[in-house]
């Protein structure tokens, strides 16, 4: 399925500006292609005013967002990738949504994922273990009764 977070930011967005109140879209500034004025930029973070009469030419789409402002007087294309979107609050009164970050990194074709690892130090029977990235060899199982 598509991912539902730009469907919201339109709808949070609508719901904002329906209230008569300023849509603040909080963008992560230190994602790739992510391209805003660096002199705005605290924290590796940017507020970024998306309301009608601070911008020109919104564009939301499935994978960016895209408009024309100005900031301190200056003109700048602004574009985030959906993904570098951490939420969108409303100014007034800070109602709004705020998206879960994904830390895990997408996984890679020629090998597994980092969750599919276990836990440096840590083994399934609970005692301290080497990770070496590889997975046990399957044989025959090898329970013993005990009486």
């Amino acid at each position: 399925m598509n991912s539902s977070v730009p469907y919201l930011i339109r709808a949070i967005n609508e719901w904002i500006l329906d209230n008569n109140c300023t849509p603040y879209m909080v963008v992560d500034a230190t994602m790739d292609d992510v391209s805003v004025p660096l002199a705005h930029v605290k924290d590796g973070q940017i507020v970024l005013n998306i309301g009608p009469q601070a911008i020109r030419n919104l564009s939301i789409s499935g994978e960016y967002i895209m408009f024309s402002g100005r900031f301190a007087g200056i003109a700048h294309e602004v574009y985030a990738p959906i993904g570098a979107v951490m939420g969108i609050i409303s100014k007034e009164n800070g109602e709004g949504m705020w998206f879960p970050r994904d830390e895990e990194p997408e996984p890679t074709p020629d090998g597994p994922s980092p969750g599919d690892l276990p836990l440096e130090g840590s083994s399934s029977d609970g005692s301290s273990a080497e990770v070496t990235g590889k997975k046990p060899k399957k044989g025959p199982p090898s329970l013993k009764v005990v009486k």
